[in-house]
């Protein structure tokens, strides 16, 4: 059941980005079953929010569904010739209820960009009504840029429809994914629903910020659009700030970096050979003297693959 609720998602995912909603990437996004190898993110930081940067592969210990696994690959984020190639989404939303804070979300988003000459690629998708994909290499940053503050905001908020669709895509990348969102977190016309994202969350091993513009919103809806943005990056093990003015922008890009520059990555192959499409359990343990004031982030679990 959950493994065709899963590929159910996918396909309406895939059908919002084939119906173009505008996506100026031509090729059609497929989705990827679990590969035999888990990729896992994982920062760890002390009781004073201090990331710590110098664990070893001999700190870590892997369970799945309550059974220790063994670390195929482990390699530190402050160390990126060594690791994995590193993708950059920005979900960038460009309704009209982001009219007053466009200039700001825009101005964080190009600031927060351009401290990433390590990445490999950056993918836009911006969204109103429609979602807009395009990819671009670190050559093509000024187009980005000049895209980012083309867009003049109006429309619905097709936000969940947007977080799919680039999901979607990024099953295909290989390396560490790491997505931003910028927003006010409302979402007044998406196809899928907010379960359905959080499902395709799970799934994925791209890990989510959410930067929330929130302060320009309604009341009554403030409250919700704050747990959600929460939820979406805490079920990767991505964190969320809801700056008020540029400094605390500045503040919160500043710590995205920092994690992901903290963040290790690791990889396993799983002891459990079922192909069942269950969702299986991560758990990620630091064997230290101070381990239990330590806080992990890291993805929670993922779709075990499916064959009939």
């Amino acid at each position: 059941m959950r493994n065709r609720l899963m590929f159910g998602l996918v396909a309406v995912v895939a059908g919002i980005a084939v119906a173009g909603i505008a996506a100026t990437a031509a090729q059609k996004p497929t989705f990827r079953a679990r590969t035999d190898l888990v990729s896992v993110g994982v920062t760890v930081a002390d009781r004073r929010a201090n990331y710590l940067t110098d664990l070893t592969v001999d700190d870590i210990d892997v369970f799945e569904d309550g059974r220790r696994q063994s670390v195929e690959y482990f390699v530190r984020g402050d160390a990126p010739d060594a690791g994995p190639e590193l993708h950059i989404g920005l979900l960038f939303d460009t309704s009209g209820s982001m009219g007053a804070d466009i200039n700001l979300s825009r101005s964080a988003a190009v600031r927060f960009l351009n401290t990433l000459p390590d990445a490999q690629d950056m993918t836009l998708v911006d969204f109103d009504t429609e979602v807009r994909v395009a990819k671009y290499g670190q050559e093509d940053f000024p187009r980005l840029v000049e895209r980012i503050r083309a867009r003049k905001p109006g429309g619905f908020t097709a936000m969940y429809d947007a977080l799919g669709v680039y999901l979607d895509g990024a099953s295909d990348l290989q390396g560490r994914k790491i997505l931003v969102i910028f927003t006010d977190g409302g979402d007044t016309t998406s196809a899928i629903r907010f379960a359905d994202v959080m499902t395709l969350i799970r799934a994925s091993d791209v890990t989510v910020y959410s930067v929330g513009f929130l302060e320009n919103q309604p009341g009554a809806a403030r409250a919700e659009q704050r747990v959600r943005l929460t939820q979406l990056a805490g079920e990767s093990g991505g964190d969320a700030f809801f700056p008020l003015d540029m400094k605390q922008v500045e503040q919160a890009y500043e710590k995205i970096l920092s994690q992901i520059r903290a963040q290790y990555s690791l990889g396993y192959v799983s002891t459990n050979t079922r192909t069942d499409g269950a969702w299986r359990k991560v758990e990620i343990k630091v064997k230290r003297a101070n381990a239990k004031d330590l806080k992990i982030q890291s993805r929670k679990g993922y779709f075990a693959p499916f064959r009939k």
